[in-house]
């Protein structure tokens, strides 16, 4: 029987409706209520704002908004992207040299451990009020998930892709990169995900403790005049930056590996 390219879409709607449709209504549920309590038990407006004065005063203060967000935006992506260089290249040795793992691993661990409101001051004091100084906080504190997934997922290669690979006359370096990695990139990307999550909340937390400007400053700001619908609308416009980073990183999963279910064995359905 021959599928249509129309039943194909009408199918693939569904799967999406089926998926998402769920947490649309679980939002909208949510912010109704939120809406609803505020406008009937009038709580000060600075102890907390509804939805639709977080809107209205997202809409007002764009102006001064938009630059902000891109200064932090910029010294997210940045930091993200060395971070996902750097960890891959990191969990590569690690995975590879039992001395990289005794004298690195450990160090990244603790780091980890280091509450960013004690450290961040240190990063002021060396790199000053720059954005140079917020991109390598993220950078430090974006690199452990990646370097840990990337390590978990060579360990969890089955040796025989190796074993096949370097019989036909790979090298061991053609086949960690070309072989064991493949297999090892869904896990990867899981690290990835893990620090796209958080890497401009670590901006915005780093440019609040010390900066020019950014997201963070601009909090600070909101924070001292008491304008808590302000206060909001910056957290807003970090959770859709977010969103937005997490979207590029599954467009870019997809594009490299695929959709997940093409990594599924051909074999389980006849087994």
């Amino acid at each position: 029987m021959r599928i249509s390219p129309h039943d194909t879409a009408r199918t693939a709607t569904r799967s999406a409706a089926r998926k998402y449709l769920p947490t649309v209504i679980t939002v909208v549920v949510l912010l109704a209520i939120w809406q609803i309590w505020v406008d009937v038990a009038h709580p000060p407006t600075t102890m907390i704002a509804s939805p639709t004065e977080i809107i209205s005063a997202t809409v007002r203060s764009w102006p001064t908004l938009w630059p902000a967000t891109c200064m932090t935006a910029m010294e997210g992506v940045c930091g993200f992207l060395i971070a996902c260089v750097l960890g891959v290249l990191l969990g590569i040795g690690i995975h590879c040299s039992r001395t990289a793992y005794s004298a690195l691993f450990p160090l990244l661990t603790a780091a980890q451990t280091l509450p960013l409101i004690s450290i961040a001051p240190l990063f002021l004091i060396w790199f000053g009020f720059e954005p140079i100084g917020k991109i390598v906080l993220v950078a430090v504190f974006a690199i452990f998930p990646i370097v840990v997934q990337t390590m978990r997922g060579l360990q969890a290669v089955p040796q025989f892709y190796a074993d096949v690979a370097m019989t036909c006359g790979a090298s061991r370096a053609w086949t960690l990169f070309h072989v064991e990695l493949r297999v090892a990139a869904r896990q990867i990307f899981g690290g990835v995900r893990v620090s796209a999550a958080y890497v401009f909340a670590t901006a915005a937390t780093a440019e609040y403790l010390g900066a020019r400007s950014g997201l963070g400053i601009w909090l600070q700001a909101a924070y001292n005049s008491f304008q808590t619908p302000r206060i909001f609308a910056a957290t807003l416009v970090i959770i859709v930056i977010t969103g937005i980073l997490l979207l590029l990183v599954h467009a870019v999963e997809r594009l490299l590996l695929g959709a997940p279910d093409s990594d599924a064995d051909p074999d389980a359905d006849a087994q």
